[in-house]
């Protein structure tokens, strides 16, 4: 059974995740399902800006970020461009490549982009050198993602997101139990071996 592994495009913890995810799985054998939702809209409808305004909270956040990313190997030229002006966009495209089969690394090139040259996540010169990394053309890929079928699609999953009670990114799925936080994955792995047995 793969841990849902839900995420948006724009959330800066998530990159830590996304970028170890495939090396967690080759490590434990433990799959993950990549789910991306709307987290904007759910943090907009709970009144949660959780930057905005707190200048201490910010530069605690990209300086814990630096901290961890050097733990794990991943470089980081800090602070990137925050928040997003496109967020809706990216994680479109995001959607789509994960139905095409192209998702991981698109997701992963935009957020290295994004990381380590300070490339705006939801930029058109991001997305765009992202799509053509992973073999996609980015007028095709764009179309395709601002298509009415995409746009229904991550309306259902950030409804799902709602109804299961996730509120942030990244955020681990174990069966009915959620784990929030990039440094709660190695609890969710845990939880994970004690239910399954692996």
């Amino acid at each position: 059974m793969a841990i849902d592994f839900w995420f948006s495009v724009g959330s800066t913890y998530s990159y830590l995740s996304i970028m170890r995810l495939d090396s967690v799985t080759a490590a434990t054998g433990i799959a993950f399902n990549w789910r991306v939702f709307n987290v904007r809209k759910i943090m907009q409808e709970m009144q949660n800006v959780p930057f905005a305004d707190k200048p201490p909270k910010l530069a605690y956040m990209w300086r814990d970020l630096e901290r961890r990313a050097a733990a794990h190997g991943y470089p980081a030229r800090l602070p990137a461009p925050y928040p997003i002006s496109n967020a809706a966009r990216a994680n479109r495209l995001a959607l789509l490549g994960l139905q095409e089969g192209w998702g991981r690394p698109f997701t992963r090139a935009v957020y290295r982009r994004w990381f380590h040259q300070r490339k705006e996540a939801g930029g058109a010169d991001n997305l765009n050198a992202s799509l053509a990394e992973v073999g996609q053309d980015p007028a095709s890929a764009s179309a395709r993602a601002d298509g009415p079928d995409i746009a229904a699609a991550l309306t259902r999953a950030t409804d799902e997101a709602r109804a299961r009670g996730i509120f942030g990114t990244p955020t681990f799925a174990v069966g009915g139990e959620l784990f929030w936080g990039d440094d709660r994955l190695e609890d969710a792995l845990a939880w994970h071996r004690s239910t399954h047995g692996r």
